[in-house]
């Protein structure tokens, strides 16, 4: 029996995933805006096999926020540069749907696509921060429901135009004049509640017909929408059985809008804290931990509550009842960790500390790591994993170096890419042309 395999994508935010990466001696000081950097740690992956880097992003700062997060490039400007020094790697950015125009995203992702040869992909988010709205003339932050709503027809009129052109409408004939078929051209005359949309796009279909839309969807209506609409879903769970009721889900939900379970893929997010012994693992979550003083971990905090002031409250008491604050930001995330401070009875110093430097079940020696990152394969916990690395220098070339040869002895994963489009890297079909279907119904 042929061993399933393991696809992996990698976290690229400048110095990594953690707030203060950017102290770390084995990272420049502006990673967040070096393109040397980001090239160099995106050819690394490529050579390792891993089947797509990813970029995230947000549309709001203030003197509180990540430090690499006041001083970074946009996702889609950098991913076309990466796109000229890569031919297999995937390239997946962050665009929100709450603050960004349909036909403006269809034609930013077409052109990437386009660039990179079938290699692109949509991380699609609703923007959670509040204060976003004052970025943008749209009015006021919409509740975290609406913004699903407004997401699901945002996605529906970008897929519209991606249908615009039939894969074969551009003939380019010389001899007959004829630059393209006009009966292969649609209009898609969309009139909906958030969006009024003529189209065509002027872009045509790239190589895999259309980008990869990835999401990561926790609350009940980002599960609906990520079930409905994602080829990819990023999840975030600290245990085999939370990882297993999540996988399960989305994948049954998925069924009923006629996917099968291989035409979406679960990918949770792995911080994996490594060494050769575990010692050696401990000694790099310390200094990992070292990075962050009190007062930084509760503004990082703070972040997934509206930004909220947590330096008000008595850091070695409990976790504070600060009501429904963040509720219409991070909504599942502050969820999460208020169920975290009651469960385990958490000061507030504890849980500042340990959001902004978590332990993650991957922790350990480098066979410890793969044999659980095998077994959530097998269990049916994930299709893959995102790699959100805390440091992008020891702990990024100890994981290539060290974790992923034991994988590929054991059957689990190729250093290889397969083929040349970032669906067929992941094993996804092909994406038709929507437009008859959407024609005959």
């Amino acid at each position: 029996m042929t061993k399933k395999k393991l696809k992996l994508g990698l976290m690229i935010n400048g110095p990594g995933s953690h707030m203060n990466a950017w102290k770390s001696k084995d990272i420049p000081l502006d990673a967040s805006v070096n393109i040397d950097h980001y090239s160099t740690i995106t050819k690394i992956a490529e050579q390792a096999g891993i089947s797509f880097v990813f970029v995230a992003d947000g549309l709001y700062i203030n003197e509180k926020s990540v430090p690499h997060f006041l001083n970074r490039f946009e996702p889609l400007t950098l991913l076309s540069a990466l796109a000229m020094i890569t031919s297999k790697i995937g390239l997946v950015g962050t665009l929100s749907t709450t603050y960004s125009e349909p036909f403006t995203v269809a034609r930013q992702f077409a052109s990437l696509d386009k660039i990179s040869n079938g290699r692109a992909g949509w991380n699609v988010v609703t923007s959670p921060l509040e204060g976003s709205a004052k970025n943008y003339n749209k009015g006021p932050h919409l509740e975290h429901r609406l913004r699903y709503k407004k997401a699901l027809e945002h996605v529906e009129v970008v897929q519209g135009l991606w249908s615009s052109w039939e894969d074969d409408a551009f003939t380019r004939d010389r001899k007959t004049d004829q630059f393209f078929d006009s009966n292969k051209l649609h209009e898609l005359n969309h009139n909906g509640e958030f969006f009024n949309v003529k189209g065509p796009l002027n872009i045509d279909r790239s190589n895999q017909g259309e980008p990869v839309i990835f999401q990561a969807g926790a609350s009940d209506a980002g599960r609906e929408f990520a079930a409905e609409k994602a080829d990819v879903v990023f999840s975030n769970h600290d245990t085999l059985e939370e990882a297993k009721a999540y996988y399960q889900d989305i994948k049954q939900r998925a069924k009923q809008y006629g996917k099968s379970n291989e035409e979406i893929l679960i990918f949770p997010s792995l911080t994996p804290i490594i060494g050769e012994t575990e010692v050696e693992a401990e000694y790099k979550y310390a200094q990992l931990q070292n990075l962050v003083s009190i007062e930084e971990a509760l503004h990082y905090l703070g972040r997934y509550f509206d930004h909220y002031d947590f330096l008000k409250h008595a850091l070695d008491e409990s976790f504070p009842d600060i009501g429904n604050i963040g509720k219409n930001s991070f909504q599942s995330v502050t969820d999460q960790i208020k169920q975290l401070a009651q469960k385990e009875s958490l000061t507030l110093r504890e849980v500042a500390l340990r959001v902004t430097t978590p332990k993650s079940h991957f922790f350990g020696t480098y066979e410890q790591v793969a044999t659980k990152m095998i077994e959530w394969l097998e269990k049916e916990a994930a299709d893959g994993f995102i790699l959100t690395i805390p440091v992008l220098g020891n702990l990024y070339h100890d994981f290539i170096c060290n974790v992923l040869p034991i994988l590929k002895e054991r059957g689990y994963y190729d250093t290889t890419h397969e083929a040349e489009t970032l669906r067929e890297n992941l094993h996804l079909p092909y994406k038709q042309n929507t437009y008859r279907e959407r024609v005959r119904s």
